[in-house]
């Protein structure tokens, strides 16, 4: 963003470094479940159904890379079911070197339309139409890990409705050390994790998270998406524990407490802003027309700052540290 005449107005910023980009997913697409993408392995043992999930949205490749992995390496459980899922692969095909960020999708956010208000509703769009053919997968998980990336080149860190079993699998995991917690859901739709059981604080097992891994091009991104998968499965006992790696850091928690849209072609943040800044009490965040976004309390948190404003999509959740 530059100042002109005193105000800001918004200047896109440039393309980062691409040091991981798309492969093609063609080989993947029979799967074995009748589901296009989707490949499924039994034990034959008791044990939970765990759900590794890619490509929600078409640029967060390190889903893909992830999730190709555990193919490619003939990665089985030990115990229960392994699921493994590529979601939004034409949103992935359309992937344009030029123009990196605008795979994300289609027509419709796929990790906001898992109600039935959507999945039941007359609206039709590539991302419901896989949607609504994946209910089915996601309806079966006990377990689900939903592999995603940032814009922005921060920390990586979970996301997960504040119910106590998500958040015992993230500190027992341990990394990434950062969480941002939700206790009154998204505020923007209905993710994919929040779908169903998954969403009600509830008995049962029903965990579901979303690793968000770093900058979506960058190679560290691929590499914990990598790592936080395997740690995933040898928690519920389908592979056994990794080596660690490196010693675990303090884990910091966050609460969601607001969710801001872009309204007007008009939003500008008030500073330039790629997530963690914190701000004071009522200080203003960013203007949008004639709307005024405040910080509602001292030492407020930003994650996940839109990086080129769109209308309709979200421009910047606000958070405290727990």
């Amino acid at each position: 963003m530059t100042r002109q005449n005193g105000a800001m107005t918004h200047t896109p910023p440039p393309l980062p470094t691409l040091e991981v980009t798309p492969r093609d997913l063609s080989a993947y697409k029979a799967g074995n479940t009748g589901v296009d993408y989707v490949h499924r392995f039994e034990s034959g043992r008791p044990g939970p159904h765990v759900l590794i999930n890619a490509l929600t949205h078409g640029n967060e490749i390190c889903g893909m890379v992830a999730a190709t992995h555990l193919l490619d390496t003939g990665v089985r459980p030990k115990i229960g079911t392994l699921t493994v899922s590529f979601a939004n692969v034409a949103a992935y095909e359309s992937f344009d070197i030029e123009k990196p960020f605008e795979s994300r999708q289609l027509v419709h956010n796929m990790n906001r339309i898992w109600s039935s208000e959507w999945l039941d509703g007359a609206e039709d769009s590539p991302e419901l139409q896989r949607a609504r053919a994946m209910r089915g997968v996601v309806d079966a998980a006990d377990h689900i890990l939903d592999i995603h990336s940032t814009s922005q080149d921060v920390v990586p860190f979970w996301v997960y409705p504040a119910f106590e079993r998500n958040g015992a699998v993230a500190m027992a995991i341990g990394r990434p050390p950062v969480h941002l917690v939700m206790p009154q859901g998204l505020g923007s739709g209905i993710p994919l994790i929040q779908y169903g059981r998954h969403g009600n604080d509830g008995p049962g097992p029903g965990t579901a998270m979303v690793v968000e891994c770093g900058q979506h091009f960058k190679a560290s991104a691929s590499q914990l998406a990598t790592a936080v998968t395997l740690d995933f499965l040898a928690h519920f006992g389908l592979i056994d524990a990794p080596e660690p790696s490196t010693p675990r850091e303090p884990q910091r928690r966050y609460e969601l407490l607001q969710t801001h849209m872009v309204h007007t072609t008009e939003f500008r943040f008030e500073r330039p802003l790629v997530g963690f800044e914190t701000f004071a009490k009522d200080e203003l965040i960013a203007t949008d027309g004639d709307r005024r976004i405040v910080s509602p309390c001292d030492g407020c948190t930003i994650f996940m700052p839109t990086r080129e404003p769109i209308v309709g999509r979200e421009a910047v959740y606000l958070t405290r540290g727990i």
